[in-house]
């Protein structure tokens, strides 16, 4: 395989057409010799496992990981005893109980396993999942009231809850019990609840910092059956069988985009090989009402089940996920599949709306170009689709990114941000908060939410902009893709694309490989509908290459690809192509350079 490094960048690449230079991806050369010698890799596979921290002697562990070997211990956890002697203690007295969730995948599939749980113990738990439009994120004073006058006296909140200091408080002035299971950030201060099990609570000393709320609530079942166990709760019933539901703990981790590193790869990676049996009756349904088939992978968690999943909370009824994931009801699954398949067609309208509106706001500001951040809000834009235009705008801004729909009937704005590696924007939105700029706030590194009063926005626009500068600075000075190897057309096949899968599961703390190839011509280049844009890569080998660059008509790469002048660099990854069972692949293109204009 050719060698592209360079002084200048990878092939020369300094600037690309996305503005990036292109780098290959560091790797010690004594580690990458141990993989090829200890595992019997190729080379760019040893170099592509060494370079993602995969040390010497964790190869084998890394392509083959286990829970057995990475569960963490449920003790490590700080209240995770508490919670669990909790919920042993309310299961054996029957106490009524309710299961509070967040309104995303993440809430639902942490939901979906504690009523599970207690189901298969006799006991059925309500899930309760507050309205976007009209309750807002996580609990609220309201929201307990309801509960409370319900008549439960304990409720569990899962993906949310541990900076809910006011509804919290008024939990406990009401007589209801809380136990929090959460993974956001949260201040130092420690509500007074029953519980409160969260790896990125102060103090908590777990190092599961990166698990979903999902992967947090696997764990916690884990408790359950040890201190059922302890209770003897088994000697005449059978221990629940944890594994049935690592596809929940998958879906949580991979839709909520957490980094698939240590135990929460093993939990990504088990939990696929769960989902792709396809048992869970709502997960089967949604997947048939896709027409999506075959093994489980995160494309069809990320792409296919979670989109639909979400459009719930998104748009219409915020149940509707939880109670798909929950429910043993073929019939009942189906409905609500096809319900929540119909609210994602909808929720893509709203969104492209809301996208284009927003683009055409970005570039008729000119304080946004030069800004750390884009800041943008306008009067009616739905908050249940701004998160996701706000990773759109990210990635064709390459900053981080805020959108704020407002309501002026409520005289409220609502948030949603995502930033780029490196900028802590759930550390600057709490900083916010804390300067009393925002009614709420919160969130982890990658993304966060909040509501604040619309004649605040410009204030809060300065000061998150003023907040992010340095770490902004020093992002987009590192902003370069990332190579891991170097291709030709023809070289770019099935077998290539095989070997790199044993490094799957891929996202976050485990980037999926990036290939490059060098001076390849455009051939037949086709702008299709939604803006993205297909071509023939070929090189002077007479190789062949399908291509295709997503959502790229009205970008630089895309106009360059249309044009189909000249040879180019073009870097992307590999994907399989099973039209009409011939087994193939195709490159999504990622970014691609002039060779004549790449500093």
């Amino acid at each position: 395989m050719p060698d592209g490094g360079s002084a200048t960048g990878y092939l020369g690449v300094a600037r690309s057409l996305t503005g990036r230079a292109w780098r290959e991806r560091p790797a010690d050369p004594a580690v990458v010799r141990r993989h090829q010698l200890a595992l019997g890799l190729s080379e760019p596979l040893a170099r592509a496992l060494a370079s993602r921290g995969v040390e010497a002697d964790g190869g084998e562990t890394y392509l083959n990981p286990t829970l057995k070997a990475q569960f963490p211990d449920p003790s490590s956890f700080l209240d995770m005893d508490r919670a669990a002697a909790i919920l042993i203690d309310a299961l054996l007295a029957n106490r009524p109980m309710t299961v509070f969730a967040d309104y995303d995948v993440d809430g639902a599939s942490s939901a979906a396993q504690l009523v599970r749980w207690f189901r298969v113990m006799g006991m059925e738990l309500p899930i309760y999942v507050p309205d976007r439009m009209t309750e807002g994120y996580g609990p609220s004073p309201a929201a307990f009231r309801k509960i409370r006058e319900s008549g439960m006296d304990l409720v569990v909140t899962v993906d949310c809850g541990a900076a809910a200091y006011e509804a919290l408080a008024y939990a406990k002035e009401i007589g209801l019990d809380v136990v929090v299971i959460d993974h956001h950030l949260m201040r130092d201060e420690i509500p007074d609840v029953a519980a409160l099990v969260n790896p990125n609570r102060p103090g908590c000393e777990s190092g599961q910092g990166v698990l979903a709320a999902a992967g947090v609530a696997f764990v916690l079942l884990a408790a359950l059956n040890r201190e059922a166990r302890g209770r003897g709760l088994f000697q005449d019933r059978a221990e629940p069988d944890l594994r049935q539901w690592l596809d929940l703990a998958a879906l949580g981790a991979i839709c909520d985009v957490t980094q698939l590193v240590g135990f929460n790869r093993a939990l990504t990676a088990q939990g696929l090989k769960v989902m792709s049996a396809w048992r869970n009756p709502g997960l089967k349904a949604l997947l048939e009402i896709a027409k999506g088939s075959g093994p489980a992978s995160v494309f069809h968690a990320g792409f296919i089940l979670g989109p639909r999943i979400n459009a719930g909370g998104r748009i219409g009824r915020s149940d509707l996920g939880a109670r798909l994931l929950s429910t043993d009801d073929p019939e009942e699954a189906a409905t609500l599949a096809a319900e929540l398949d119909a609210l994602n067609a909808s929720r893509k309208e709203v969104e492209k709306d809301i996208f284009d509106e927003a683009v055409r706001i970005v570039e008729r500001e000119s304080n946004q170009g030069d800004a750390p951040m884009a800041l943008v809000a306008a009067d009616g834009w739905h908050p249940g689709v701004i998160g996701i235009v706000a990773s759109r705008l990210r990635e064709r801004y390459r900053k981080p990114t805020m959108v704020i729909g407002v309501d002026r009937a409520a005289n409220i704005g609502k948030g949603s941000g995502r930033s780029q590696p490196g900028v802590n924007l759930g550390r600057a939105v709490q900083a916010a908060f804390d300067e009393g700029l925002l009614l709420a706030g919160g969130g982890h590194a990658m993304a966060a939410g909040l509501s604040v009063r619309p004649e605040v926005i410009p204030d809060l626009r300065a000061f998150l902009n003023d907040r992010i500068a340095t770490e902004a600075e020093i992002a987009a000075a590192e902003d370069a893709l990332d190579i891991d190897a170097l291709v030709t057309a023809g070289g770019a096949d099935r077998g290539l694309w095989r070997a790199f899968q044993a490094m799957a599961p891929f996202g976050p703390g485990n980037p999926e490989p990036m290939f490059a190839a060098a001076n390849v011509r455009v051939e037949r280049p086709m702008a299709l509908r939604g803006g993205h844009v297909r071509v023939t890569l070929t090189d002077g080998s007479g190789g062949r290459l399908k291509a295709v660059a997503w959502r790229a008509e009205e970008t630089e790469l895309g106009r360059t690809l249309l044009a189909g002048a000249g040879a180019i660099h073009v870097a992307g990854r590999l994907k399989p192509d099973d039209w009409q069972g011939r087994e193939s692949v195709e490159l999504e293109i990622e970014d691609a350079a002039d060779p004549r204009r790449v500093a």
